[in-house]
């Protein structure tokens, strides 16, 4: 039986958040405005190629219809409903699930999110045990062959989905969005939520989307500062809905998935007859469904101690103080981590650990905490371990970005 990891509380300073909060319109751009909803029709874009996109695309087998109007494929009769209405609707289905049924949005990516889907013409000989094994006759869970219009496929959920999907709805009213077509987005959802009591019919698919090859909260009934996307690529997203998305580390269980994202070196979980843990011998997802229980206590509970109307709320000022809460205590100084013709602070590992709350140098001095080094030997490394300072590889940070919070330092060793 899988066990779930006990994971140490995410710290947060509340006074900290509620003057954040109280800070929102004047600290972002973004958020110049966040008590009213953008209904600027949106261009399409000619889009960089995003390797994200690719993965879900293969399972794309029709074309997106093209439209001025937002057609909300996954309301009965595929409505199609001009600004005037889609602003009355998101305001009226927000409000009502925050303030009577304590409830924010959540919006579930699928392949490598919450599952992994590949074709059965495309899997290793050491995998083809999978195609003649009922779930009973071997230890993983949740295998299913699924037939579609261009041909059959395998899925394989996510460890722990089902406990994650039926308590996460109890926070949130569950969405599902993918750059799939329909045919496989429904598919899926019936794998998920065979009684179609958790997502009722919100199956959002690229059929759907406003814009090329992007996701876009546009089709969702739901005002933005209401929503958390969970999500593998945030890239795939426009600008605005950035801020909503967590990141989630890609699930690869299938041979074919690990080839698709250049990591034919590594032998997948399929072969390996095993699944997913993080480090403390438990299931990813039990870690996600903790942050979320975060964001939503904070949210409706502790600002609420405070006098804040819910509706005037804004839970992606919620997600950037917890962020900031993982490194906060950190003074970082990296060390031939990055290449030499670029600049450190421009360097995405470099804002993210700022991203986490971490203050980072290029110079050592006693408040120093931790140096992250490619090797052990360079001259900021042995400084490190003169002064007793943590000597942490790059996957340190990468990790505690994933897992929002900060990690045991002896786990990711400098070699």
């Amino acid at each position: 039986m899988m066990s779930v990891a006990t994971v140490s509380p995410i710290l947060h300073n509340i006074d900290n958040l509620v003057g954040y909060l109280k800070r929102g319109r004047g600290l972002d751009s973004d958020y110049s405005d966040l008590g009213l909803l953008d209904h600027r029709a949106k261009r399409l874009k000619v889009l960089e190629t995003d390797v994200g996109i690719s993965q879900e695309a293969r399972f794309a087998f029709d074309e997106k219809p093209m439209s001025s109007q937002v057609r909300f494929g996954y309301i009965p009769k595929g409505s199609v409903l001009g600004d005037d209405e889609i602003d009355r609707l998101r305001n009226e289905n927000t409000r009502n699930l925050l303030l009577n049924h304590k409830k924010l949005h959540l919006v579930l990516d699928l392949d490598h999110t919450l599952l992994n889907t590949t074709f059965l013409d495309e899997m290793s000989p050491d995998e083809e045990y999978l195609k003649t094994q009922t779930q009973s006759h071997h230890s993983l869970q949740f295998v299913h062959i699924v037939d579609t219009p261009s041909g059959q496929l395998m899925t394989k959920l996510r460890p722990y989905i089902r406990t994650f999907l039926v308590q996460a709805s109890q926070m949130f009213e569950l969405s599902i969005y993918t750059m799939g077509t329909r045919d496989y987005a429904l598919e899926m959802a019936k794998l998920l939520d065979p009684g179609n009591h958790i997502f009722g019919g919100r199956v959002i698919s690229r059929n759907d989307s406003t814009e090329t090859d992007r996701k876009s909260l546009d089709v969702l009934l739901a005002r933005d500062s209401a929503v958390v996307i969970l999500d593998d690529t945030k890239n795939v997203w426009t600008n605005d809905n950035r801020d909503n998305v967590i990141l989630m580390p890609r699930y690869h269980f299938f041979r074919s998935s690990c080839q698709k994202f250049g990591l034919s070196n590594r032998k997948p979980y399929s072969e390996l007859k095993t699944d997913e843990f993080d480090r403390y011998g438990g299931a990813y997802l039990a870690n996600v469904l903790q942050l979320l229980g975060y964001i939503h206590t904070i949210f409706f509970n502790e600002v609420e101690l405070r006098g804040w109307d819910l509706i005037d709320r804004d839970v992606r000022l919620v997600l950037k103080i917890l962020k900031k809460e993982v490194l906060k205590d950190c003074k970082i100084v990296f060390s031939h981590v990055f290449p030499s013709n670029v600049e450190a602070d421009t360097h995405p590992l470099w804002k993210m650990a700022e991203q986490l709350g971490a203050t980072c140098s290029t110079q050592v001095d006693p408040s120093v905490t931790h140096v992250v080094a490619a090797n052990a030997r360079t001259q900021k490394s042995c400084w490190a371990v003169k002064e007793g300072k943590f000597l942490v590889n790059p996957q340190w940070i990468r990790t505690a970005n994933f897992m929002w919070q900060k990690q045991p330092e002896d786990n990711f060793p400098c070699h």
